[in-house]
């Protein structure tokens, strides 16, 4: 049975258990402040779990794709080590949301597993919670005698409250866990030891194939437990471990997931899979990591350099370095292997078609980029051991091996390499120093302290009233407090609210609500797990009040002005550059916005003319806004509304349509284009490998532009009151400074060789050196630069140093002959720091050239006296 088939099994199972089959949710999270990426497949059900919102279907099964790599689930280091591991993979699930319990969820996974799938129950074992003396939790009896109807007592084992008690975070739903385990050994294997010796002790055959959480508790802040009001099951299966058992395959690497990927790589490479172990590893890691880059980028997260782009740009750097070193390419390949990933999951997964061009465009320059960082980091390293081995040291510095990996991006594991290949070795301890200093710095940054919600009032769900209100009478249901930084703030939550909640690009809304003459001011307002919090830096004196709620008009105005600006925009790129482009980000507040989108070239200035004429024109209509509210995804489809990937859309969404320009949408916009005023794109450029941005302003800003860029041009026809032609005078005034800036360039070379030749001539030779010690007249510092350059060039056994005094501050350098360094043992850096101190400054450099830069240029003459009596 191949994977699709596999798959396929399991969803005509569930759905047979009357399960309603839900796509995957986009493996990269947005508007969770707690994740960046899907790492279970319950995560987009956490609104439910945590009673937020309520299900419309009480029966659940999905095929999730989830990312591990940091926090507490974290695989990263295991992917490619192991045969079980990875970063990306399929989590097979179903739900219940307060149907089925315990039972149920037993039956169903026996039943699927040994009668559908047809696995030999001989090789199944279940753990079952043993209790907990800290949560004064008894064992979870309950399951063991379930499971006891399928399996013999021996083959059903007690887990620890780490293996077998399943939570959400430190707060939140949480319950006991039951975990199925398969013992893949030989019968021999067997017969030596049970596999129950065996079962969650990291053995490559025997492992977990499927969890069942039982979700029947609420853990609070100070640790207690307390029992939800429905209890809700969440199973998860690791997809590719199924297609092990079932394909008969000792690996999840050799299933047909990955095995066409491998035999491309080996095509590639010359490598063979399966006769050596690092090459091997490097593979299992190329193929996996391959898999997560293209899904992450299919899901609109590009390689970045902070938050979830660090993450990916990390994973395929890891890739690119295990190729590097072990399969010994030295050019961009993985990008190559992305056609066969199509093959493999592009009919499960349309979206790595659809976005086919940019994916493998964006790999191909990440890979460009990063080994030229590792050639640039060899180099780096080359002078680090010559060094090290000059001053006969064996190990190199951990500071040294840090910011190679934390300012060059080359890795540690890398540089250990290369080092032991010259007999040398990392201080770890002080790296793990300047690591965890590292760490320790992010943490206190990013610390918050989040309290237990306080509930006011019982509310099912907080009502959004405010497509149709800016003000309205409410209560507080629940608030909380958070402190950062020593800082308090509070979270509110009403019954009814009018502010909108960031998302989708669009900021949140502020203003205040109001009882008995006190205003409390909301100064953001966003969204967690289906909760509209508003912020306040206060609480309210009477919280059990009546409050009335006021959004600040004037501000929602102009954002809904900008929102519904990033539309027609939107459909003008789409006119006037091709219907490739898709949105890929976006930010909408008051004052501006900013549209990321996929197109691989600049725009022309002519283009964007065209998209403004474009815009503007349909401003100028005064296009009535259309909303559908709450429709069908197929009738919003049929509409031609242009759905985002990377967005999670329920099977009613809300479309927005001006003329056309239709999106989904669930931000603030204009009653008619009218209200936008004048759009103005001040911007266009690259953020990222296929990525162009575009910022705009609309309304009163545009005025205030457009009156900034007139004033600018009464300002020049200032300069040039007789002339009519301001822009040909302009022009003639920029040639006349060319000419001028040439002529500088030419005395000042002129100038250089004079006092070079001065220089010369006063060359003095010192225990066998051609000393140059001088003070000089000279305008700039890269001036002083290129003469040093050029008396290198022409005087051998060079030692040279120069002082001047340059606009008020003094310049002193180092230059010496390369051969100098090891025959007379001298060395610019440490020179330089010395006579430094005589101009109140510092600096440093390198064996052969160094600098500095001080605040007395008085002590430049002592400086370079204390420079050659170190000859």
């Amino acid at each position: 049975m191949n994977s699709q088939q596999i798959r396929q099994e399991f969803f005509d199972f569930f759905k047979s258990k009357q399960h309603k089959i839900v796509p995957s949710a986009p493996m990269v999270l947005k508007g969770d402040p707690t994740l960046m990426f899907t790492n279970a497949g319950m995560n987009q059900f956490k609104e439910i779990f945590l009673g937020n919102a309520d299900s419309q279907e009480k029966r659940v099964s999905d095929s999730q794709k989830c990312l591990r790599v940091s926090g507490k689930h974290n695989d990263l280091e295991e992917v490619g080590h192991d045969t079980y591991h990875h970063t990306m993979f399929e989590m097979l699930g179903n739900w219940s949301f307060g149907d089925y319990f315990k039972k149920e969820a037993i039956d169903y996974a026996w039943e699927f597993l040994v009668d559908v799938m047809k696995i030999n129950p001989e090789n199944l074992y279940a753990t079952v919670f043993e209790g907990s003396k800290e949560d004064k939790l008894d064992s979870d009896s309950e399951a063991k005698s379930f499971w006891g109807e399928y399996l013999p007592k021996e083959r059903i084992i007690y887990g620890s409250k780490k293996d077998n008690f399943w939570e959400m975070g430190e707060t939140g739903p949480c319950g006991p866990c039951s975990e199925v385990h398969i013992d893949l050994r030989s019968d021999a294997e067997k017969q030596e030891l049970a596999g129950k010796e065996l079962v969650n002790k990291d053995h490559p055959q025997v492992i977990e194939i499927w969890n069942l959480v039982f979700i029947q508790f609420n853990r609070k802040k100070d640790k207690s437990l307390v029992n939800l009001p429905d209890k809700h099951v969440d199973t998860g299966m690791g997809f590719e471990r199924l297609c092990r058992v079932v394909q008969g395959k000792s690996s999840n690497y050799d299933i047909d997931l990955f095995v066409p990927i491998i035999q491309e790589i080996e095509k590639l490479t010359g490598h063979k899979y399966g006769e050596k172990t690092e090459t091997d590893i490097a593979m299992r890691v190329i193929a996996d990591h391959l898999r997560t880059v293209s899904f992450s980028i299919a899901d609109g997260q590009l390689p970045a350099n902070e938050k979830a782009g660090y993450v990916i740009r990390r994973i395929l750097r890891r890739a690119i370095r295990y190729a590097f070193t072990f399969l010994d390419k030295k050019t961009a390949f993985i990008y190559k292997l992305f056609p066969t990933l199509i093959k493999v999951m592009g009919e499960a997964y349309p979206e790595l078609v659809s976005q086919k061009e940019i994916i493998s465009k964006v790999i191909l320059k990440e890979e460009e980029t990063f080994l030229k960082t590792l050639e640039n980091g060899i180099k780096l390293l080359d002078k680090v051991i010559a060094e090290t081995k000059k001053d006969g040291y064996e190990i190199v510095s951990g500071k040294i091996a840090f910011e190679l990996s934390d300012t060059y991006g080359f890795p540690l594991d890398l540089t250990q390499l290369i080092l032991h290949e010259n007999n040398l070795v990392v201080d770890k301890r002080e790296y793990n120093k300047q690591l965890e200093e590292q760490k320790n710095r992010s943490k206190n940054a990013a610390k918050l302290d989040t309290h237990d919600w306080v509930v006011l009032l019982e509310d099912d769900v907080e009502e959004f009233i405010g497509y149709d209100q800016l003000e309205t009478n409410l209560k507080i249901t629940r608030y909380r407090k958070v402190s950062k930084k020593g800082k308090d703030l509070f979270h509110l939550v009403f019954n009814y609210t009018p502010f909108y909640a960031e998302s989708g690009g669009q900021v949140g809304d502020t203003g205040y609500i109001e009882t008995d003459g006190n205003k409390t001011q909301i100064f953001d307002t966003k969204q967690e797990h289906g909760l509209i919090i508003h912020y306040s830096k206060e609480l309210p004196k009477n919280i059990t009040s009546n409050f009335h709620a006021v959004v600040n008009k004037n501000r929602r105005s102009l954002i809904a002005a900008n929102h519904s600006a990033t539309h027609l925009l939107h459909n003008a790129l789409r006119t006037v550059v091709g219907t490739h482009v898709e949105q890929k980000g976006s930010l909408v507040n008051d004052k501006k916005l900013r549209f990321d989108f996929s197109h691989f070239q600049k725009l022309t200035d002519e283009e964007l003319s065209k998209i403004e004429t474009i815009v503007n024109n349909k401003v100028r209509q005064n296009i009535s806004l259309i909303e559908k509210r709450a429709i069908p995804m197929p009738e919003a489809t049929e509409m031609g509304a242009i759905a985002l990937f990377g967005e999670k859309y329920g099977d009613l969404v809300r479309v927005i349509k001006f003329d056309d320009a239709i999106e989904l949408c669930g931000g603030v916009h204009v009653e008619a284009t009218g209200n936008i005023g004048l759009i103005k794109i001040i911007s266009e450029g690259s953020v990222a490998t296929g990525i162009r941005r575009i910022e705009a302003i609309t309304g009163i800003e545009s005025e205030k532009f457009i009156n900034s860029q007139i004033e600018i041009v009464k300002n020049i026809k200032q300069f040039f009151k007789a002339s009519k032609n301001i822009v040909g005078s302009v022009e003639k005034l920029l040639s006349e400074n060319k000419d001028f800036a040439k002529q500088v360039t030419n005395l000042n070379k002129l100038k250089l060789s004079v006092v070079k030749n001065e220089l010369k001539n006063k060359i003095q030779i010192i225990n066998g050196i051609n000393v140059i010690a001088q003070k000089i007249e000279i305008d700039s510092a890269d001036l002083m630069k290129q003469l040093a350059a050029d008396l290198k060039g022409e005087v051998n056994d060079l030692f040279l140093c120069l002082g001047a005094d340059i606009k008020g501050k003094a310049m002193l350098s180092v230059d010496i002959s390369k051969n100098l360094i090891s025959e007379k043992d001298i060395n610019a850096n440490t020179i330089i720091r010395l006579a430094s101190k005589e101009i109140q400054g510092g600096g440093g450099g390198q064996a052969f050239s160094a600098s500095a830069g001080g605040k007395n240029p008085a002590g430049l003459d002592k400086a370079i006296k204390i420079a050659v009596n170190e000859l």
